[in-house]
């Protein structure tokens, strides 16, 4: 999902999904808004480089057998770091270069499916996770395991459980771990985020300590960066002991933190970056930010760096109002929650009715989006105030027939050699770079030039109604 504030900019409708712009692969954002808080409460964003370390498998689908690519993709954390997933969504296809979030279960196709424990369990048993191939082998019952068969093994298995696949691996050991891990699979809870807070974004008035933002992380504490310019005019971040946080003073998880803003501070708004450098819980989701590509969830990861922000807004007199948005599997849409700490209400339209919060209130409500459609949801404050348009595109249902490229005799392997080449062994490099010759990224490619071209069109048009409404 992304996230965009702007102020006294034209109004824009509530819209969710159902319209032309999937077709034409664009999301309206209007210029020259600018996106001056994270769009996410936390997690990794990352850019999938494609699949790298994987084997051929039988895959069984309307009375025939398929055979086709199987097993890790590498991802490019955006502040550094890699990360190894497995395909968790056999029915639409992944598209290189597009940019990932890490997020819960939730909010993805994993959502009430009572078999994500026994992923999340074949995960922590198999390849990466256990890099003793060896091992693997000897547990399973086979000679032998390379990497590539071992990914090929465990994405088979993870196929049974994630989208109900009947995936069979060509080779014989990769078989034998796919077997095994199905047999034998337990069950292990969702993992936690590496780096999250809730709220990202709080609202009161001055002399008010606002907040507070939650800090949850793996990765044992998090570093807090406050908002340099908000410290000159004497707004800090403190615990909840009142305690001063600064860089120097990594919070611990669970910590929570509040925008201590003195009395008599001129309206503003100010920001807090939290910060770690950790490996990525194995288990966590990862889905495509505004793209609908393949859900992915995650293996292996390097010490990847991950930061999120959180704003506070203040009003002296007035509503005060602060607006956060998440993606909601279970509803089938969009949960919007909009709370108001000022010391009158709030109105605002949302989805073309008009509502509003009284102060110190709160309400949340639900857009509905459908499967696999882009979507805009503007929340419209009063004349010359704020708008806050959240866009992305919801992925929670499995199935489709869009998914994986199917491979012949004489199509190249997921890493770009024959099919005789596939059983070489090519060691996993968490830091290693390169591109897919898959055919699948050729369809990606002209995918992406289609998309762009509808979508310049699309805002071309925009400008010019703007431009003649002016």
């Amino acid at each position: 999902m992304t996230f965009v504030r702007k102020r006294g900019l034209t109004r824009f409708a509530a819209t969710a999904a159902a319209t032309g712009l999937l077709a034409a692969g664009a999301i309206a954002t209007a210029a020259p808004a600018t996106a001056d808080e994270n769009p996410r409460n936390g997690g990794a964003t990352a850019t999938l480089e494609g699949l790298k370390i994987a084997d051929l498998v039988d895959v069984e689908k309307d009375g025939k057998t398929h055979t086709y690519g199987a097993g890790l993709f590498v991802l490019n954390v955006e502040d550094g770091g890699t990360l190894h997933t497995y395909c968790i969504d056999f029915g639409t296809a992944a598209k290189n270069d597009s940019l990932y979030k890490e997020t819960g279960w939730e909010s993805t196709k994993l959502h009430g499916n009572p078999n994500a424990g026994k992923i999340h369990w074949i995960l922590q048993n198999s390849y990466p996770a256990v890099d003793d191939l060896n091992a693997l082998a000897e547990k399973v019952g086979a000679g032998s395991l390379t990497q590539k068969q071992a990914a090929a093994g465990t994405q088979a298995a993870i196929w049974g459980f994630s989208d109900g696949v009947d995936a069979t691996p060509k080779n014989g050991n990769a078989k034998k771990l796919a077997e095994w891990l199905t047999k034998n699979a337990g069950t292990v809870e969702e993992p936690g985020a590496s780096l999250e807070l809730d709220p990202v974004q709080v609202s009161g008035k001055p002399g008010q300590k606002l907040g507070p933002v939650t800090v949850r992380t793996g990765s044992g504490s998090a570093v807090i960066t406050p908002d340099p310019a908000a410290a000159e005019s004497g707004v800090t971040v403190v615990d909840a002991e009142g305690q001063l946080v600064t860089e120097s003073t990594p919070v611990a998880d669970g910590a929570q933190l509040f925008f201590d803003v003195p009395e008599g501070a001129a309206d503003g708004s100010a920001s807090l970056t939290a910060s770690v450098t950790s490996q990525v819980p194995v288990g966590r989701a990862l889905t495509g930010i505004d793209v609908e590509t393949q859900t992915m969830i995650l293996a292996g990861s390097s010490d990847s760096s991950v930061s999120v922000n959180a704003t506070a807004s203040w009003a002296s007199e007035g509503p005060s109002p602060a607006v956060t948005a998440k993606e909601t599997c279970v509803e089938g849409g969009v949960e919007v929650t909009v709370t108001n700490d000022g010391d009158e209400p709030f109105t605002f339209t949302l989805a073309g009715e008009e509502r509003q919060v009284a102060p110190g209130g709160s309400e949340s409500i639900v857009v509905p989006v459908e499967e696999g459609q882009a979507y805009e949801i503007t929340v419209t404050g009063p004349e010359d105030g704020e708008d806050w348009v959240f866009t992305g595109v919801l992925e929670c249902e499995t199935g489709g027939d869009g998914g994986k490229e199917e491979v012949t005799e004489n199509d190249p392997t997921p890493d770009g050699g024959t099919e005789e080449e596939v059983e070489e062994d090519e060691g996993p490099n968490l830091a290693e770079t390169g591109s897919s010759g898959s055919p699948m990224l050729i369809g990606g490619i002209a995918l992406v030039l289609v998309l762009g071209g509808a979508g310049a069109v699309f805002m071309l048009r925009k400008k010019a109604a703007a431009t003649a409404g002016e």
